[in-house]
């Protein structure tokens, strides 16, 4: 466990006004529950007046915002958060800090570092420097003045990408997932109330779980969760409960893709990362929740519900009928390994493995079931760190990762052993440190090609 002055450190300057062949099953078929509307939460909407008068621009905007609660939470930070939402990182500063991680991986490792181009050809580095988080001054652009300014989110965005510490990581993914609003004092109501409606979500919807509409969903659910990992956490009954519920209600709340295999796994690193805040566990595969308190569960319930729904709003489409979403990022990552490394991309083609057989898995569960759960958490702080983390980060991460795999692939030479090999990874053993090698070269892909499309294709 990381020290007090780590955890001081950490937040100085971040803490104190920072701005989610396979069949589907389909949720429910009536719009969401709005508990807002439907008055199973204290607060009370305001009443419209009997006469015809004239709204006034600000009550109009309060109604509005009473009915959207789901959508953001209005305040006296709105630009921070707007902010939060348009700002990038600066690329020369994360491109020298993925230069420095591969340099320095590849001196220790006695062999040269992989340069981005056709071919990845084979460069000796100098002299390699240790690595670094990224420095430097970032900058976000807001939408309505087009002006740089500097606050305290670019600093909680640059200090995470490199990895966040354990004791700060729940509050900073609450931060950077958009559920917490940015301004201090805000936070504790808003977690009050969004707690508040998740169990009003709960109250109204999960008795239907057995509901001849419902019951498809309910099922599948029920199937897939035993089928995660790790076995020792999701088999304890007070999990399953809980995972069952959060998918479930998820499910209903979003008719138009309803529950699909590879969505539940999304829900486990929310789950670990926030219940770590309360119990120690040397490893995050024997995470024991029979000691934790059932308000605290249930604290931790609705907060893991909201930020996978977060997660989701960005990936949505990977999720919709015939998730085209996937298909169209395995069709991108072909095309990306084709220009990065056309020796491996034909050794594929020439034995006729098709990359939907072993990157559908990698697109649809986030290369979950590829790495160990505490290397996920790792990612997941870069992703929750990078713009379109999750959709668009994800795609290079993926690339680097099929590349890393380069010399084994090429080793092998029958259609069954190479798609066996792709299947099951020889990961059981990576850490952080193969996680943030990885990270470097897939920015060094993005710099390369994100903002070059016809780059993609020869």
């Amino acid at each position: 466990m990381a020290s007090d002055g780590a955890r001081k450190q950490f937040w100085k300057r971040s803490n104190s006004k920072l701005p989610g062949s396979i069949q589907h099953v389909y949720g429910a078929q009536h719009p969401p529950f709005d508990p807002l509307l439907h008055g199973t939460l204290l607060r009370s909407t305001a009443k419209m007046p009997t006469t015809p008068v004239k709204a006034k621009r600000v009550s109009t905007f309060q109604e509005f915002e009473s009915n959207t609660s789901d959508a953001w939470d209005a305040g006296e930070d709105d630009d921070e958060l707007l902010a939060m939402a348009a700002e990038s990182l600066n690329s020369e500063v994360v491109m020298e800090t993925a230069n420095r991680v591969l340099r320095n991986h590849s001196q220790r490792q006695g062999r040269p570092t992989l340069q981005e181009g056709p071919g990845l050809q084979q460069k000796p580095r100098p002299e390699a420097e240790p690595p670094s988080p990224p420095s430097g001054d970032l900058r976000l652009v807001k939408s309505v003045s087009e002006s740089h300014t500097s606050c305290p989110a670019e600093e909680l965005r640059k200090l995470s990408w490199s990895g966040i510490p354990k004791p700060v990581r729940p509050m900073t993914w609450k931060l950077l997932s958009g559920y917490l609003p940015a301004n201090v004092d805000r936070r504790p109501a808003t977690l009050q109330r969004k707690q508040k409606e998740y169990f009003a979500f709960i109250e109204h919807y999960y008795d239907s779980r057995n509901d001849e509409v419902h019951q498809d969903t309910y099922r599948q659910i029920h199937i897939d969760i035993p089928r995660m990992s790790p076995e020792a956490l999701i088999l304890q009954p007070k999990v399953t409960e809980i995972f069952e519920r959060i998918l479930f209600i998820w499910a209903i709340r979003h008719p138009a893709s309803g529950y699909v295999q590879g969505i539940n796994d999304l829900v486990t690193p929310f789950f670990v990362v926030f219940i770590c805040e309360y119990i120690e566990a040397e490893e995050v595969d024997t995470v024991d929740v029979s000691g934790v308190p059932t308000e605290v569960l249930c604290n931790i319930e609705a907060d893991t519900y909201w930020c996978m729904s977060k997660l989701l709003d960005g990936i949505q489409d990977n999720y919709t009928f015939a998730q085209p979403g996937i298909q169209m990022k395995v069709k991108m990552l072909e095309e990306l390994v084709s220009r990065i490394d056309e020796q491996v991309h034909r050794h594929l083609d020439q034995h006729e493995v098709r990359y939907l057989q072993f990157a559908f898995r990698w697109m649809n569960n986030l290369l979950m079931r590829e790495v160990p759960l505490r290397c996920t958490i790792r990612l997941w702080d870069t992703y929750q760190s990078e713009p379109e983390g999750f959709s668009h980060f994800h795609l290079y991460v993926c690339a680097a990762f099929l590349v890393r795999w380069r010399k084994e692939i090429l080793e092998e030479k029958d259609f069954q052993e190479l798609l066996l090999f792709l299947q099951n990874l020889p990961t059981a053993h990576w850490d952080d440190e193969d996680i943030s090698l990885l990270l470097a070269e897939a920015y060094r892909l993005k710099f390369a090609f994100a903002d070059a499309p016809n780059h993609y294709k020869k």
